[in-house]
């Protein structure tokens, strides 16, 4: 038999401590009394703030954008596009014809009258002062060709018969001498390096195996043992201020830390943890009071003002509407209508009548003109069309 109490909270989740329901429910009570006025006035400002927006500040935004965008259009869209189609573009064109008037066709003239044919002489004459030039510098060639072929001839016999015996001569010399350097060269390397051995290299080895080795092996000994001496002092250094710091300071700290703050802070957690939740509990709790309280002022409203208005425009204001459009505005627009008609007949009139006076007036100052005169055509007339029944060919006639 389990004589234990089974605990209330399901498996895998962490007990509540009895400070949190301690503080629970003062905590919610306080703060939905506290969450309700300021979630009341937040809806309000909301709900007002959005018919502000649509009734108000939206349309407000949108006449303001129109009349910026056609002041903007008027102050500097319009000045320039009107600067540009009826100034710039004139000037431009009177400018461009101006330009071509005085200044490509007078060059154009120039260059076809004038430099074209000055061009074809001097090219003409470049062509024959070229071929005189190279004549005379063909005739100069073969003459300059000639003499350096004597000059060349001269050179050679002097290199056969003088030159080449004479270089024979000095490399037998300077070869016999070559070998003689040689070998005294040899013999004074070979005492050099007699000398030198015994002299240096056979004394500084017995230096450095009997006595430069042996001392380097104890100073090494020594400074090894030295080093060890002393780091074992600042070892031991080191685990003394170690075990001192740790002793006055980091148990100390450890124990405020463990046995003080952390107790605090959990207590402090669960009382912010709880505070949040009742903050969300009121919050929420508001939002459906103040959701309450504004369906009543809504229906109170409707019953006050909107059912009565409501009543008034369709018993009431419909039929005088209904009245005044079938017995006053729909004559008026017929009226309208057909004055704007008899003013537009009036004005297509006067506008023929313009155009037959402006054709009056051509033709009393420069006559009838002439008429058409019929083209023959090799396609037939519209009653004469090609069909399959009628031959057009003088292979198709019987």
């Amino acid at each position: 038999m389990d004589l234990e109490k089974p605990s209330a909270a399901p498996p895998g989740t962490q007990a509540e401590g009895c400070l949190a329901v301690a503080i629970r429910v003062p905590v919610r009570i306080v703060v939905l009394v506290l969450v309700v006025p300021v979630r009341m006035v937040w809806d309000a400002l909301v709900v007002g703030g959005r018919f502000l927006r649509d009734t108000l500040l939206r349309p407000l935004g949108r006449a303001l954008g129109q009349a910026l965008g056609w002041v903007g259009r008027a102050l500097f869209v319009w000045p320039w596009v009107a600067l540009w189609r009826y100034v710039a573009l004139p000037l431009g064109r009177v400018l461009a014809r101006l330009g071509q008037v005085l200044f490509v066709v007078p060059a154009v003239w120039l260059y076809r009258t004038v430099l074209t044919p000055v061009g074809r002489a001097l090219a003409w004459a470049a062509r024959g002062t070229g071929a005189v030039l190279g004549r005379l510098f063909t005739g100069g060639v073969a003459v300059l060709g000639r003499l350096l072929g004597g000059l060349a001839a001269a050179a050679g016999w002097v290199y056969a018969r003088l030159l080449t015996p004479l270089g024979h001569a000095v490399a037998w010399l300077l070869k016999g001498v070559g070998v003689v350097l040689a070998a005294v060269a040899i013999g004074v390397y070979t005492v050099l390096a007699r000398l030198v051995r015994y002299l240096l290299v056979v004394p500084a080895l017995w230096l450095y195996t009997w006595v430069l080795a042996p001392v380097g092996r104890a100073v090494a000994f020594l400074a090894d043992r030295f080093v060890r001496l002393v780091r074992m002092i600042f070892v031991g250094i080191g685990t003394a201020l170690y075990w001192t710091a740790r002793v006055l300071l980091v148990l100390p700290a450890l124990a405020v830390w463990r046995w003080i703050l952390v107790p605090v802070g959990r207590a402090l957690a669960v009382v912010a943890g709880e505070v949040g939740e009742a903050l969300g509990h009121a919050w929420r709790i508001a939002g459906y009071v103040s959701l309450a309280v504004g369906r009543f002022l809504a229906r109170l409203f409707r019953w006050t003002f909107v059912e009565p208005a409501r009543w008034a425009y369709r018993t009431v204001l419909t039929p005088v509407g209904h009245a005044v459009r079938d017995l006053v505005l729909k004559p008026a627009a017929e009226a309208a209508r057909g004055i704007r008609r008899t003013a537009r007949q009036a004005l297509e009139a006067a506008r023929d009548s313009a155009r037959q006076a402006r054709a009056d007036f051509r033709r009393m100052l420069f006559g009838t003109p002439p008429e058409p005169q019929p083209v023959a055509r090799r396609e037939p007339a519209a009653p004469d069309t090609r069909t399959l029944g009628s031959s057009t060919t003088a292979l198709m006639k019987d």
